[in-house]
C-alpha cells in the first residue's frame, strides 16, 4: 500500500496538467500514489491523462462537483496513511513531498502540514505560507505577497494548510470528518483544519516544501460566483465553529466586518453577490447548527482550542492590506 495519496482534481484543466502532473511524478519521496479527480471535464483531460500518464489512477465524475466533494471523492477511494491535496494548476519541486512526510512523520500529533506555495509567475513572491483566521472569521494566506526568504526553512506552527497544496493524516480525517461538501470550493480547507484545531491537531508550516501556484487560475479572483461562495461559506464555516461563549463577545464585530464588506463592494463595483451569498447561508442554517452540533459532540472537542486558534483581532484597513497583492498582483 502506498503511504501518501496525492490526490488532483481538475475540471477542463488540460492546459495546467502536463507541467502539474510531469512535476508531481517526478517526486524524491518514493511512496506515493497519482489519484486525478476528472470533474467532468470537457477539454479532453480523460484521453489526455490516460494516454500520456498511465500510472496516474483517474476517478471520473460526469458533472463538476467541486473541489470539496472531488477531493473527498479521491480520499474515499484512497487508502494511504496521508493524504496530499494539489491544485491541478501547479508546479512541486522535486522534494516537495518528501519535506512534508518528513514533517508528518515527526509528531503523531501532527496532523496537517503546509506547504511553502509561490506564485508562478512571480517565484519570489509568496502566495501562502499556510492559512490564518481572526477572531471575526477573515480567513487569508500567512505572507501573502511578501518576498521569499529562501534562508528560513525552520517549519513552524500555523493554523492550517492551503488545501491547494497539504498533507492530512487520515487518521485525523477519520476522526475529523472530510473537506464539507456543502460548501464547492472555497474555505473549505479553513473550515476543516478549525474543526482539526479544536480537536487538538497542531498544523505544521513546511517552508522547505515548495510549490508554484497559478492563482485563482481555475475561479477568477473577482468572479461574481467566488464572491457569492466566499460570503456565503464564511457565514457556514463561522456557524458550524465559532465556540458560543467567545461568540457573544465577537458577535457584533463579525456583523460589523461583514457589512462593511458588502457595503464596499456594491458601492465601488456594484457587487451584490457578497450579499446573495449570505442571505443562501440564512437558508442553510438548520443544516449548519446540527453540523455544529456535531463538531462539539466530537471526541476531544475543546471550546478553548477553538477560541485560541484564531488570530488577534485587526482594523479593517490592515485586514484590507492583507489582500492588496492580490488586487495589484505587480506590486512586488
Amino acid at each position: 500500500m502506498y503511504q501518501v495519496s496525492v490526490i488532483i482534481p481538475t475540471w477542463n484543466g488540460l492546459r495546467y496538467l502536463r507541467v502539474c502532473l510531469d512535476a508531481v511524478l517526478r517526486q524524491s519521496y518514493p511512496q506515493y500514489e497519482v489519484v486525478l479527480i476528472d470533474n467532468g471535464s470537457s477539454d479532453g483531460t480523460y484521453e489526455f491523462v490516460a494516454t500520456y500518464y498511465p500510472q496516474v489512477r483517474i476517478l471520473r465524475s460526469e458533472r463538476n462537483l467541486g473541489f470539496a466533494a472531488g477531493t473527498n471523492l479521491g480520499i474515499r477511494n484512497t487508502q494511504g496513511d496521508y493524504v496530499a491535496t494539489l491544485n491541478n494548476d501547479t508546479e512541486v519541486e522535486p522534494t516537495w513531498l518528501e519535506e512534508l512526510v518528513k514533517v508528518m512523520d515527526s509528531d503523531p500529533g501532527i496532523g496537517m502540514c503546509a506547504s511553502k506555495m509561490l506564485f508562478y509567475d512571480r517565484r519570489q513572491v509568496i502566495n501562502s505560507a499556510g492559512i490564518a483566521v481572526d477572531r471575526v472569521g477573515i480567513a487569508w494566506d500567512r505572507e501573502g505577497g511578501a518576498i521569499d526568504n529562501v534562508m528560513n526553512l525552520a517549519p513552524r506552527e500555523v493554523f492550517g494548510p492551503c488545501a491547494g497544496a497539504a498533507l492530512y493524516r487520515r487518521a485525523m480525517l477519520d476522526a475529523i470528518g472530510l473537506f464539507d461538501e456543502d460548501f464547492w470550493a472555497y474555505l473549505e480547507d479553513v473550515d476543516l483544519a478549525w474543526r482539526a484545531q479544536a480537536c487538538g491537531w497542531r498544523c505544521m508550516y513546511v517552508p522547505s516544501a515548495r510549490v508554484y501556484h497559478i492563482h485563482s487560475a481555475t475561479g477568477q479572483e473577482a468572479s461574481s460566483f467566488r464572491d457569492y461562495l466566499l460570503a456565503r461559506n464564511k457565514a457556514l464555516m463561522i456557524i458550524k465553529n465559532y465556540p458560543w461563549p467567545y461568540w457573544l463577545a465577537y458577535s457584533l464585530a463579525i456583523l460589523a466586518y461583514d457589512v462593511i464588506a458588502i457595503a464596499y463592494r456594491v458601492a465601488t463595483k456594484r457587487n451584490f453577490h457578497s450579499l446573495y451569498g449570505k442571505l443562501a447561508a440564512l437558508k442553510s442554517l438548520p443544516a449548519a447548527l446540527r453540523k455544529r452540533r456535531a463538531i462539539q459532540s466530537s471526541p476531544g472537542y475543546s471550546a478553548w482550542l477553538a477560541f485560541a486558534c484564531l488570530s488577534p483581532l485587526d482594523s479593517p484597513v490592515q485586514v484590507w492590506r492583507r489582500f492588496t497583492h492580490l488586487e495589484n498582483p505587480h506590486a512586488n
